[in-house]
């Protein structure tokens, strides 16, 4: 059995998957001193783009 990926419209995406995106993402923050500061700003996109994500989902379904 084969898993289909996610839409592509956070809105119609399964919110336990947006929150546990965010969860990845915030997470990765931590350790973050610790690690050379050129993968510094990747994480932190990451953790922008993941958030946008889940604004877009509607304040309706947080």
């Amino acid at each position: 059995m084969t898993s289909t990926p996610p839409p592509d419209d956070p809105g119609e995406r399964p919110l336990e998957s947006l929150r546990a995106d965010v969860a990845d993402a915030v997470g990765a923050l931590d350790g973050l001193e610790d690690r050379p500061v050129a993968e510094h700003v990747a994480v932190y996109e990451r953790l922008h783009t993941v958030l946008g994500d889940a604004l877009s989902a509607g304040p309706d379904r947080a």
